[in-house]
């Protein structure tokens, strides 16, 4: 029987473990930041051991970058619907205001 290779969840813990020094290391208010990027990572775990990347840092890092630009553009959505909310607002107050 050949030998099976480690999942890439089982990859992942692995490098969570190796950073786990810098995490310590961190002020206690940038850990769940730290975790939070390795749980990114976890959500595209399926996609990254498809990939079987040589350097499982790769797909970890294209992952975090993948969450990241999905919260930046649910933020932007956020900020042009509040803006536009803002803007109709103001021209009724304006509108109001005219004589």
């Amino acid at each position: 029987m050949g030998r099976t290779n480690p999942t890439f969840r089982d990859t992942l813990t692995a490098l969570e473990d190796r950073w786990s020094d810098y995490r310590r290391a961190l002020r206690r208010g940038n850990q769940p930041h730290f975790d939070q990027l390795f749980t990114h990572a976890r959500e595209h775990a399926d996609a990254s051991g498809l990939l079987n990347h040589q350097d499982p840092m790769d797909p970890v890092l294209v992952s975090i970058a993948l969450e990241q630009q999905r919260a930046i553009e649910t933020l932007q959505s956020r900020v042009e619907t509040l803006e536009a909310t803002v803007e109709l607002v103001s021209d009724e107050s304006t509108a109001e205001d005219d004589p």
